[in-house]
């Protein structure tokens, strides 16, 4: 028996990639899967694969940003498999440009998918939960992983759009594990790095082997934040990849000065703030590059400065 058996989970983007690994990884340890993703083969593929390795699964395809889509896929974990207990969150899209050339339409599409996409799925989900926790007179059986990404750490240059979309998942991801931790909803982030289709023209070709990278080497940590075992962490964001899993620390207060007179003059503020900001040039510093040593460069980091 699996950890998850009897349970039920929704994974967008589930398609291909890092969802499709995610959902695999979810129904082979016991879950009954309800699979999101744009219509297409690929989808109906993933949902052939899961079938054929004994797994029960089904597809709810649709544009994951549309209400109407985030209510069919709670509606259809209730009514094919009688309820909902994981939610898995990983549809999205790239549309890469610095800030200074970005199209109105590229920012808009990569922050509707992702971050829109996160809120819809949550919102039905969280709602049924609530609803069964009031009705059960105590707290669910509720998880949610979502996806954000190192780039909101690192203020990726190229990626303003994916950046911001992917730091409003975190901030969305505490909200809810603070908002609905009554009702037993544990949620959670990772920042994943894996070779899929979306990041292949970022992290190269696969090497000979066994690929240290695979979307694979990412499931065993949503499967475990899924499970049971995993009941006391909520409101987390994980970086995970091959064989690297570190947790996060909250953003602290570097430096705190208060006015002697109560009220801030500029020359006083000046006084103050150029004790701590002399690099010159400036560098941001509002960034964690902690992340980036715990592994050889996949995304091109060692010539981020150049």
């Amino acid at each position: 028996m699996g950890t998850l058996d009897g349970r039920v989970a929704v994974v967008t983007g589930a398609g291909q990639g890092l969802g499709a690994a995610e959902a695999v990884a979810l129904a082979a340890d016991g879950a009954r899967v309800v699979l999101n993703d744009l219509p297409g083969p690929a989808l109906d593929g993933v949902v052939d694969r899961i079938k054929a390795a004994g797994g029960e699964a089904v597809a709810c395809p649709g544009d994951v940003a549309e209400w109407a889509t985030g209510e069919a896929l709670t509606r259809t974990a209730t009514e094919t498999f009688g309820g909902l207990d994981i939610l898995v969150n990983n549809a999205g899209v790239l549309r890469d440009r610095m800030v200074f050339s970005m199209s109105e339409q590229e920012w808009d599409t990569v922050v509707r998918v992702h971050l829109r996409g996160h809120f819809v799925t949550t919102r039905f989900a969280t709602a049924y939960w609530r609803a069964r926790s009031k009705a059960a007179g105590r707290p669910a059986y509720a998880r949610i992983v979502n996806t954000a990404s190192e780039a909101f750490l690192l203020g990726s240059a190229g990626q303003p759009n994916y950046a911001a979309a992917k730091g409003g998942i975190v901030a969305l991801t505490l909200a809810t594990a603070r908002g609905c931790a009554r009702y037993g909803v544990r949620a959670n982030a990772i920042c994943p790095r894996a070779r899929t289709a979306m990041t292949g023209d970022l992290m190269g070709p696969a090497p000979d082997g066994p690929d240290p990278m695979a979307p694979e080497r990412v499931t065993p940590l949503v499967t475990y934040l899924a499970g049971p075992a995993a009941d006391r962490i909520t409101g987390e964001v994980f970086v995970v990849h091959g064989d690297v899993v570190a947790v996060l620390g909250p953003p602290t207060v570097r430096a705190a000065f208060h006015a002697a007179a109560g009220r801030w003059t500029v020359p006083e503020l000046d006084a103050a703030l150029s004790t701590i900001f002399t690099e010159d040039p400036p560098r941001p510093g509002f960034v964690c590059e902690d992340t980036l040593p715990l592994a050889p460069s996949t995304f091109g980091e060692e010539s981020r400065d150049g």
